[in-house]
């Protein structure tokens, strides 16, 4: 599974960013997808997860009401929608294809089984 993250960028507060994911490969073998992020200096976090279904979506407490995670194009393509975006959410950005998508593991990136590379979100104060 290769996974390629696109959309980062300089937006600022209160604006919004999409960020996208387009997943080739074995994308029949992933089960859910997660969105994470890496402030500098700190350990990469999740933010939202998916389940292979759609109709499991988790967030951590701190994007929710303002970030939106959706799948497109038969699910090989995962967005996330950021609005009211703060100076906080500054960070890079990862998607990953992950084993399971629960309330408990929003937040753990140790079930990620495949990862894309990062993308940048800059917002400015």
């Amino acid at each position: 599974v290769q996974l390629q993250a696109s959309g980062g960028g300089l937006v600022q507060a209160g604006g919004p960013l999409t960020l996208s994911c387009s997943a080739s490969g074995n994308i029949l073998s992933i089960n859910s997808m997660g969105w994470y992020r890496q402030f500098p200096g700190k350990e990469r976090e999740g933010v939202s997860c998916i389940n292979n279904n759609d109709h499991v979506i988790h967030y951590v407490d701190s994007v929710k009401g303002r970030f939106t995670i959706s799948r497109a194009n038969a699910r090989n393509t995962l967005h996330l929608q950021m609005n009211s975006l703060k100076f906080e959410d500054t960070a890079v950005y990862y998607c990953a294809a992950i084993r399971w998508c629960l309330e408990s593991d929003v937040s753990d990136p140790s079930v990620a089984l495949y990862w894309g590379q990062g993308t940048l979100v800059t917002v400015s104060s």
